[in-house]
């Protein structure tokens, strides 16, 4: 528009006004210069610098990341994961060391607080527990790698743990002194596990909390050893193991015993896990050898004997704490979705500061039987979901964000086979996308999930940004991954918020830097055609200004490093506007300075720099003038709020330093050495000074435009309430700017229409 308005402009004062200095150009030499201006115009205006900046800023910040431990397999993630609402994180391994250690335990009725000498238990006891445990395990322990050459300050003594941190640490108890040293790995070796004849193993699952083996001791004598969440077992054994290794039978008082135990632990935050077995299995199903797992949950996984309640510990990672409480500060609600007793997740929550008062924890079994708008009234609420399987945590993002949500009645069907949509849509989790987007407006929140198992595929395809666990997580878990956590630490998590939020930041300073460009340029070349004068920027000048703002600045600013302040704002909502208030603010009035000095050098320059109106030298100061005013700029564009600190941390932008001093040279060069290719001459020392200077201007401008008194819009920020961008301050100020300004714009257009008449003269 501003390109066609340019050249009807430039025609219609040929054609109608025909002015003395116009009329020994013909109308198709000055047809031909509108239509070189108007493409020009064209091509400063289009911001094709935008791609490249998000492009630069992207993946300047994914080769930083990953020096913070965070892979970024696609691109776009990084910057997602700086407006994350959510983080619904895993426990295990991520807010906890995964380094297991039994600490407490009930074997064969018999408490013990330490776990670290021999326990006072039969013999018999004691080998049903020991080939309970080794068993019914699929993890090992290995030897602890010898140190390479140099590596001595480094080199970690403890044994390899591989497979389950939970299985190997009662491996370790096994193998201690409270086990005598037991040879859990011959014991293993002796069930023949896979081989024709010999021991059958049905690995844990997340879904049923537990795990089964077969043990063969004989043709005619088959154990079933069966261990897994403390109070889903217990609910299937009518019988425990006393110190004597004898079968007794479940009274209530002793179930209730028990019950005690397993909140007792979880309360204390520890891992309740209890070990059980079935003798003469094949007394109840035949040809066991050839059982299948539906078989051996109907009829062998019930009226069990208790051998033992362990009780895990599994300590936070020291710097768990803080990253949470950085993550609250931020505006982002951090959930606990794990499979552990709703007591230990509770007591691991509240360690961790996400279990707040006021806040809601729930197991899975009630999450899922929710219908949709009951749980959508407490997920504001909801801090842990414990006992919770993959597909509660991606029913969970499924409501947090509208991710992957059934959005006709086949696709409903085949989430709810068999069930009746027309009844029921409003009642069976997820729902459907069209109860969904009603409910909240189409809006939903930004989701960051963590996941580790093949099973939590479909919940980091769903969420916004998948985080799955560089060290304990599965292939498919990577691959249906966005970014890496390379160390599982959730403060790794925290980072890629930082750097999301800077990569977000850098696009936006960018585009404050440009539009200020383009509405200077494309202002002063409009209204110099609309009163008739020459542009005083011709197509080579427009052409460098725009290499200036688009590819320069695009590697200055979009390759800024990230400020611990970010963390103190809201995160942004879904549909804010790229461009605050604050910003409108900069653009507006740095634009109307450069506006103005360019008028003024247009009406003044030929007087203070003694050189002919509109000559080549005249049109050169204005162009150094107004290069130098970007530069400056620049400076400014770096912070987009109310803090000025143009020359903050230049240290550490080793990028901006590089286009500054690379801008500069070649604007040099090309006023010293441009001749008549750029239409420019050589300046004095004096007039460089000068100009230089009136550019510098920009940096004061850029201090006192920032005490007027602008807030961004507090609807453009979403997560819950933090220190930044929360106050709300009177917007009517963008009304009065522009009305302030109307004068001053009026004014430029008078001098401008003043300077042709005198030219006519």
């Amino acid at each position: 528009a501003a390109a066609a308005a340019t050249f009807i402009a430039m025609m219609a004062i040929k054609i109608f006004l025909d002015p003395e200095h116009l009329k020994d150009v013909s109308v198709f030499k000055h047809a031909l210069d509108a239509f070189i201006i108007g493409v020009t115009i064209v091509v400063v205006a289009v911001p094709e610098g935008l791609p490249l900046a998000v492009t630069i800023s992207l993946a300047y910040s994914t080769k930083q990341m990953l020096h913070d431990q965070n892979l970024i397999r696609h691109l776009a993630a990084c910057e997602t994961m700086g407006n994350a609402t959510n983080i619904c994180s895993d426990k295990t391994g991520t807010l906890t060391e995964n380094r297991m250690t039994v600490v407490r335990g009930i074997f064969a009725n018999v408490r013990d607080s330490v776990c670290k000498k021999p326990l006072k238990i039969s013999p018999a006891a004691m080998d049903v527990i020991m080939e309970g445990i080794s068993c019914c395990s699929t993890a090992k322990i290995l030897p602890a790698v010898p140190p390479q050459d140099g590596e001595q300050f480094m080199y970690d003594s403890r044994p390899q743990l591989i497979g389950s941190k939970t299985e190997a640490a009662m491996l370790l108890l096994a193998q201690s002194e409270w086990g005598s040293h037991d040879d859990t790995e011959l014991r293993r070796q002796n069930a023949n596990f896979g081989k024709e004849g010999g021991s059958r193993l049905f690995p844990f699952s997340s879904n049923r909390k537990r795990m089964t083996v077969l043990v063969n001791k004989g043709e005619t004598d088959w154990t079933m050893y069966h261990k897994g969440a403390a109070e889903l077992i217990l609910e299937n054994c009518t019988k425990y193991m006393d110190i004597d290794g004898h079968e007794q039978p479940m009274t209530a008082d002793q179930r209730e015993f028990f019950e005690g135990v397993i909140q007792e632990f979880a309360s204390d935050a520890l891992r309740c896990i209890a070990l059980c077995h079935r003798s003469q299995v094949q007394k109840v199903a035949r040809n066991v050898s050839d059982i299948s797992l539906a078989e051996v949950e109907k009829k062998l996984e019930k009226e069990m004997c208790l051998d033992a309640l362990v009780g895990i510990a599994d300590p936070l990672r020291a710097d768990v704490i803080d990253a949470v409480a950085t993550c609250q500060r931020a505006g982002i609600f951090v959930r606990m979705v794990t499979g552990d007793n709703l007591e230990t997740a509770r007591a691991i929550a509240k360690q961790a500061g996400i279990l707040k008062e006021g806040g809601l924890s729930m197991t899975g079994e009630e999450f899922r039987k929710l219908p949709p708008a009951e749980l959508d009234s407490i997920l504001p609420k909801l801090q842990v979901l414990a006992r919770s399987s993959p597909e509660d945590k991606h029913i969970l993002v499924q409501r947090l964000n509208g991710g992957l949500m059934p959005e006709t009645k086949e696709e409903w069907l085949e989430v709810h086979p068999g069930r009746d949509f027309e009844t029921e849509r409003d009642l069976l989790l997820p729902g459907y996308k069209e109860e969904w987007e009603k409910s909240r407006g189409g809006v939903g929140e930004v989701v960051g999930v963590t996941g580790d198992g093949t099973n939590d595929g479909p919940a980091l395809k769903a969420a916004d940004v998948g985080l799955s666990m560089g060290l304990s997580g599965t292939d498919v878990a990577k691959k249906a991954s966005d970014i890496i956590i390379m160390d599982d630490k959730f403060s790794s998590i925290v980072k890629a918020v930082l750097w999301g939020r800077s990569v977000f930041d850098n696009i936006r300073k960018f585009l404050q830097f440009q539009l200020t460009v383009n509405v200077v340029a494309l202002t002063i070349t409009f209204l110099s055609a609309l009163v008739g004068y020459d542009p005083p920027l011709n197509a080579v000048m427009m052409l460098w200004v725009n290499l200036i703002m688009d590819t320069m600045g695009a590697l200055a600013l979009g390759t800024e490093p990230p400020k611990l302040e970010l963390l103190d704002r809201r995160p942004y909502k879904r549909d804010a506007s790229l461009i605050s208030l604050p910003m409108w603010r900069n653009i507006l009035i740095q634009a109307t300075y450069q506006l103005g000095l360019l008028v003024f050098l247009l009406n003044k320059g030929p007087e203070l720099f003694n050189c002919e109106d509109g000559s080549t030298h005249h049109f050169t100061i204005i162009f150094n003038a107004f290069v130098f005013c970007q530069v400056f700029n620049e400076f400014n564009a770096r912070e987009i709020g109310d803090h000025f600190a143009p020359m903050s941390a230049l240290s550490s932008s080793p990028m901006f330093l590089m286009v500054i001093a690379f801008t500069i040279f070649a604007q040099w060069s090309i006023v010293e050495y441009g001749g008549d290719f750029t239409q420019t001459t050589p300046l004095s020392a004096a007039e460089w000074r000068t100009t230089v200077g009136y550019g510098a201007m920009s940096i004061p401008i850029g201090f006192i435009m920032r005490l007027v008194p602008v807030s961004e819009d507090p609807n453009s920020f979403a997560g819950l309430p933090g220190k930044g961008g929360t106050q709300k301050k009177d917007s009517s100020w963008l009304g009065a700017l522009v009305i302030a300004l109307v004068p001053f714009l009026a004014a430029i257009v008078y001098q401008l229409a003043w300077e042709v008449e005198e030219l006519k003269h």
